[in-house]
């Protein structure tokens, strides 16, 4: 059995009824203030595609995709791991304009998800992409965009506190912002999990920035694909949570790489192949649009908001016996 964070003497705030009725009013509001704070149009989105347009997302680049065959097609799909790249695809398509984005529904199969408190098999979360100026592919561009989000978190923990008066505000004021040179830098002895739990127990809210490129000990901060995120550009919400004592990540976002940095960062992950694929070459030619996006986990969200214990007790997801027994113990009691 994985390792699950047991808080001592835990009751859920809501009980099984309570819980879905909130979820869905979390969901709602978020949904509603994200897409007037960014300028966001709801749009569908695909659950798999073709391996061979080099529109799904690698992660950290060794999770394995979840793929099968389709009767009339033959080639096989996978579903997608995350829709960075289809949203800036998408944008170009539909014919948006600059200042004005698009989000959508991203559900996902986690096949090497480490099962435990805050990771599940099956994700879900907000994919969201707008359209931007050449010249707002900046830091200060990039902050202002995290001020936004995190004033939209501000606002619906708000909310929900005044729909459920048994729950209580926990967010800080303001987002504290520190790339990962800099907080390697304060903490040079600690791993990068560490130094994340450290520097967002001090502040409660964190935005580590530039994620992916090589730090002074010659390893990145945190895994990141080559051909999406600007690595100077990028960067992780992340928040303190309470509950169960943990830094807890809640968005991964960034601007998204141009003609010249997604070359420089394909070199420097040796995947030099992935020039030749649809996506890339459409970069090149300048076909897409420069964006900016994100992920937001719906479901890290509802837990946040909700002040649960368990991933699964905001999101129907597959659990191992044995993992349910125990939870079962400790009054734990997922949907």
């Amino acid at each position: 059995m994985k390792q699950f964070i047991l808080k001592e003497n835990y009751v859920s705030k809501l009980n099984l009824l309570e819980t879905e009725k909130a979820i869905k009013f979390v969901k709602d509001t978020f949904e509603r203030e994200l897409a007037r704070k960014l300028n966001l149009t709801r749009v569908s989105a695909p659950l798999f595609v073709f391996p061979s347009t080099g529109l799904n997302d690698n992660l950290n680049g060794y999770e394995r995709r979840v793929s099968f065959d389709v009767k009339d097609i033959p080639e096989e799909v996978e579903v997608v791991q995350s829709l960075a790249k289809w949203k800036r695809n998408a944008l170009a398509k539909y014919g948006f304009q600059e200042g004005y984005g698009l989000y959508t529904d991203m559900n996902a199969i986690r096949r090497d998800e480490e099962l435990d408190s805050i990771h599940s098999a099956y994700v879900d979360q907000w994919d969201w992409e707008k359209i931007i100026k050449k010249e707002d592919r900046t830091l200060s561009f990039l902050k202002q965009m995290v001020r936004k989000i995190y004033a939209v978190l501000k606002n619906v923990e708000k909310k929900v506190c005044k729909e459920y008066p048994i729950l209580t505000p926990s967010l800080p004021d303001k987002i504290y912002f520190i790339t990962t040179k800099e907080l390697e830098k304060e903490y040079p002895n600690l791993t990068p999990k560490e130094r994340e739990y450290a520097i967002v127990k001090k502040y409660k809210a964190v935005f580590v920035m530039q994620i992916g490129g090589k730090l002074k000990n010659g390893l990145p901060h945190d895994g990141r694909a080559a051909d999406y995120d600007d690595w100077k550009l990028n960067g992780d919400i992340i928040l303190y949570y309470d509950v169960l004592d943990i830094a807890y990540e809640i968005s991964s976002m960034g601007i998204r790489v141009d003609e010249h940095s997604i070359v420089k960062q394909l070199k420097e992950k040796k995947e030099e192949e992935k020039l030749d694929n649809e996506y890339v070459r459409n970069i090149l030619s300048l076909k897409l649009p420069y964006t900016i996006g994100g992920g937001i986990g719906q479901s890290r969200i509802c837990m946040f908001m909700l002040r649960k214990a368990h991933i699964g007790e905001v999101q129907a997801s597959i659990w191992s016996k044995e993992d349910l027994e125990a939870l079962e113990k400790c009054n734990i009691h997922l949907l």
